[in-house]
Order: C-alpha cells, then sequence, then structure tokens
C-alpha cells in the first residue's frame, strides 16, 4: 500500500498498524512475535510510522458511560461566514470545550458536526444555550441525542 509520493507500507507495516490500532498497550516483543520479526526492526518500524505521522499517538479507550457521562449528542453547526479566518476561530473555541470530543467540517449545507459527552440533559442544554449557540459566527446549531452506539472503532480499516 502506497501512502503519499513518500510512504510506502508492505505487509509487515500494516500489520504493526492493526496490531497497534487494536492493542496500543502491546509490548514490542509481542508486537514483533506477533507480526513474524524480531524486537529491534519491529521497534525501528514502529519509529518510522512515527515519524511519517502514520501513528499520531496512543491512548486508552474509556468507557464513557462508566465514568458519567450519560449522553452523547450530534450538532450539526452552520455559521453566517465560511471565510478561513472565521472557520478557524470557530475550530479554536471548539478546541476549547472539553464536553465536545470530535469537530469535523463538512462539505454541504451544514459546516461542522460536533461529537458532545454530557453527564446530563440539562448540563448539555446549559453548554448548548450558554456556549454554542452564544458562540460568535454561529448561525444555526441542529442537534440529535444519541439512542445508542452499534460501532464506534477508531482509525482506519487495514487489511
Amino acid at each position: 500500500m502506497k501512502l503519499g509520493a513518500q510512504i510506502k507500507l508492505d505487509n509487515t507495516d500494516l500489520k504493526i498498524l492493526s496490531l497497534l490500532q487494536a492493542k496500543g498497550r502491546i509490548t514490542n516483543v509481542e508486537l514483533a512475535s506477533r507480526v513474524g520479526i524480531s524486537a529491534p526492526p519491529c521497534l525501528r518500524r514502529v519509529r518510522a510510522l512515527e515519524r511519517a505521522g502514520l501513528i499520531q499517538g496512543y491512548h486508552a479507550d474509556l468507557d464513557t458511560r462508566a465514568l458519567g457521562y450519560e449522553v452523547t449528542v450530534f450538532a450539526m453547526v452552520g455559521l453566517h461566514s465560511q471565510a478561513e479566518a472565521d472557520l478557524r476561530a470557530f475550530e479554536s473555541l471548539v478546541a476549547s470545550w472539553p464536553m465536545v470530543r470530535e469537530c469535523h467540517m463538512l462539505n454541504g449545507e451544514i459546516d461542522f458536526i460536533l461529537k458532545i459527552v454530557a453527564s446530563d440533559l440539562s448540563t448539555f442544554q446549559t453548554f448548548l444555550t450558554e456556549n454554542l449557540t452564544a458562540a460568535p459566527n454561529v448561525d444555526s446549531v441542529k442537534t440529535s441525542l444519541t439512542i445508542r452506539t452499534s460501532k464506534n472503532l477508531p482509525g482506519a480499516p487495514l487489511p
């Protein structure tokens, strides 16, 4: 598989990425064993994949409900202006809101979709009225409350 003009991934690289995506805490020794190479070249490959930006970090997959976040909402946001400076200003503001876990700029009628978690509906409503709809340049906000999540996979599909 070739990504861009600079990065060419072989089957070993793809196996490494797939295993790390599924289990980020795997030891280098176990990773090397499962990929079928020794530990030193495996670590060199992992470091090269990190330097190339294919591995952007490692994190724990937390259970939001167990942590007290009972509400997940998707908010579709329309802005008055789509000038680049205004888009960036909105993105910077969103980055400062811990309840917003994802922010994606879209093509079409909606400018952004946000994934927001809150402890309860009242907390979300306060955030909606005091922060999101009151934000500069926000023209419209449409929200959809998540009833259940049947699939939530991070990363990318790898062979």
